[in-house]
């Protein structure tokens, strides 16, 4: 990434942004993590996102007797209360979906720029960004969005922001870990001598190259987070019934597994799936983005 240009680049016209776009998707869609990624991505977040309307019951009303086994009208069979389990599993995934992601996407991006202006900015900066990382690290994930949903009730941008609150300093650390050594290298001392605002050097020089750091740990905060707002589901700090939602679905049925499995293990598959897809995304992604790197 140092400023040099070579003479076939001012020979040959450089690509078009739509060209330079293209390869990279091609670059991404011959890797075969991310095409599983995608598929399981796809068929779980259409199943959360379009269930609701594919829902051959109201999935809140009951059609027959408690833990009846799959047949008939139902073909997953009923949970406790008699409520058809395939309708409540197509409608229970919707806040999963999106609240996820959200988390994820959030702490990622707000853990990069802590990470990298406590790379960049060595000192004081360093030490006051890095010291309210470890007071939100000194709290376990769950406990600190318990803490204060306790308070403020569960709601769903309550619920994303603790989440993210509670993924940031992991990601801030990792990013931090990854950019120092970045700082001491030629291109960005230069970049430095010859005046560049710092912001632009961390845009240009620092972020693409740790860009694959970012892309696992995107992966790993979507497992984390998938995982923390399906637990606050299950314990009953989360969505509240009779909404639909997988985790709550996992701790309402969970006292008749012997009897009705499907009400336990419909949900926890589409949990499974939801969290392998995006993680196999963004390691395949990683790894794409390494192999160019290493090529260059």
């Amino acid at each position: 990434m140092q400023p040099t240009t070579t003479t076939a680049e001012l020979i040959e016209p450089a690509p078009s942004d739509t060209e330079g776009a293209r390869r990279e998707l091609g670059r991404y869609w011959r890797s075969g993590q991310v095409r599983w990624g995608l598929v399981l991505l796809l068929v779980t977040t259409i199943a959360a996102f379009a269930g609701p309307w594919l829902a051959p019951h109201d999935p809140t009303r009951s059609i027959g007797l408690p833990y009846a086994p799959p047949g008939g009208a139902s073909p997953l069979g009923t949970d406790q209360l008699g409520r058809d389990v395939l309708s409540r599993v197509l409608a229970g995934g919707a806040h999963l979906a999106w609240m996820a992601p959200a988390s994820a996407v959030a702490s990622v991006g707000l853990g990069a720029l802590v990470g990298l202006l406590a790379a960049f900015y060595p000192g004081r900066t360093d030490s006051a960004l890095m010291r309210v990382m470890d007071v939100l690290l000194a709290f376990p994930g769950l406990l600190f969005a318990l803490l204060f949903v306790s308070m403020l009730g569960p709601d769903p941008v309550l619920l994303v922001t603790l989440v993210t609150l509670a993924l940031l300093p992991g990601v801030a650390r990792v990013v931090r870990g990854a950019a120092v050594p970045l700082t001491t290298r030629e291109y960005v001392l230069w970049a430095r001598a010859v005046g560049i605002p710092g912001r632009e050097i961390l845009w240009r020089e620092v972020l693409p190259n740790v860009t694959s750091p970012l892309m696992v740990e995107l992966g790993v905060r979507l497992m984390w987070a998938v995982g923390i707002l399906a637990s606050m589901s299950f314990i009953g700090y989360g969505i509240q019934p009779p909404t639909p939602d997988w985790g709550l679905m996992v701790s309402e049925n969970r006292t008749g597994l012997a009897v009705q499995p499907l009400a336990v293990l419909s949900p926890i598959v589409l949990i499974v799936l939801f969290t392998v897809g995006g993680n196999l995304i963004a390691e395949g992604a990683a790894r794409v983005i390494a192999r160019t790197e290493g090529a260059d």
